[in-house]
């Protein structure tokens, strides 16, 4: 009898530890697969990691200690409802994880959609310049010609147009000075034709100063007048190039502190903000603070308490 009852006793006791194998087992199987996905994860969010797990923020609340004669299965229950909440906090993971690569997404193609339309409005602003007459932001370098496939027509050549004699005679009343300097010979000239209100007229001996006596220091006068001239015949547009450029270029100028003051007149014409208008203000004053006139401090005090800049 008393075998008996030991055989039950013992056979009972096989049986829980049985059952706690197997309960271990299931368990192991699913932190297995907890390990492999969370190596996953740590792939995407913490790249070039060393394969190494980072300590969680928050840790899991110790599990409580097990005192002698409480079965072995209360224990696994635990674990199991531990590795439950483990399984459910790595599927959010997951989710927010390819929530924030769709946003991600998103914000790159809104960006590449800005970056097109910029590129296209400033695009249309070098054609609009070109077609001008204007100086571009940008010289762009020309490329060989090549000989084409098929033939075109030659275009049919323009007559010119027809010169008002009263502009004519206007311009031919402008004396042409004939110094041995030529550069200051070719900004007096046009300094006089834009007096005259001829300013299309002056835009050419502005430009050949420039460009043909960059180091002269009329070359700095004919860009800022240049701009000038632009403004008078309500372009800003092209003003803003012209005295961006002469700033640009001639830094040192004596021109050049005007061009950033005419530069901010130019922006305000394009509707452009205050803030931008300041920043132009800001950047004469900086540069350009110790040199300029009481006249144009007054001017430029004036202006940044009209655009209420800080």
């Amino acid at each position: 009898m008393r075998k008996s009852f030991f055989k039950l006793i013992l056979l009972a006791g096989i049986a829980c530890t049985a059952s706690g194998a197997l309960a271990q087992s299931a368990i192991e199987g699913r932190v297995d697969r907890l390990e492999r996905e969370m190596r996953a994860v740590q792939r995407k969010v913490f790249p070039g990691g060393n394969g190494q797990y980072f300590p969680p923020d928050i840790a899991p609340q110790q599990a409580p200690v097990q005192s002698p004669g409480v079965p072995a299965s209360s224990a696994v229950s635990d674990l199991a409802a531990r590795v439950s909440s483990v399984e459910a906090q790595l599927t959010s993971l997951t989710g927010q994880i390819e929530q924030n690569q769709y946003k991600l997404q998103q914000l790159e193609d809104a960006f590449n959609a800005y970056k097109r339309a910029t590129d296209a409005r400033l695009k249309a602003t070098e054609t609009e310049a070109a077609g001008t007459g204007g100086p571009l932001p940008t010289p762009t370098a020309t490329t060989p010609d090549r000989p084409v496939a098929t033939t075109t027509k030659p275009a049919t050549p323009t007559k010119p147009a027809a010169v008002d004699p009263e502009r004519a005679a206007r311009i031919a009343a402008v004396p042409k000075p004939q110094t041995s300097d030529p550069a200051d010979d070719l900004y007096v000239y046009g300094y006089r034709l834009w007096q005259a209100k001829l300013y299309p007229e002056a835009e050419a001996p502005l430009k050949q100063v420039v460009a043909k006596y960059p180091a002269h220091r009329r070359a700095s006068w004919a860009q800022n007048l240049l701009g000038r001239s632009y403004l008078d015949q309500g372009k800003p547009s092209l003003a803003s190039h012209a005295f961006y450029d002469n700033y640009k270029n001639f830094h040192d100028g004596e021109r050049a502190p005007d061009s950033l003051f005419y530069l901010a007149t130019a922006l305000k014409q394009l509707g452009k903000p205050s803030t931008d208008v300041c920043k132009v203000y800001d950047e004469l004053l900086d540069v350009y603070g110790t040199k300029i006139s009481a006249t144009m401090k007054a001017d430029v005090a004036r202006n940044r308490a009209t655009e209420k800049c800080k």
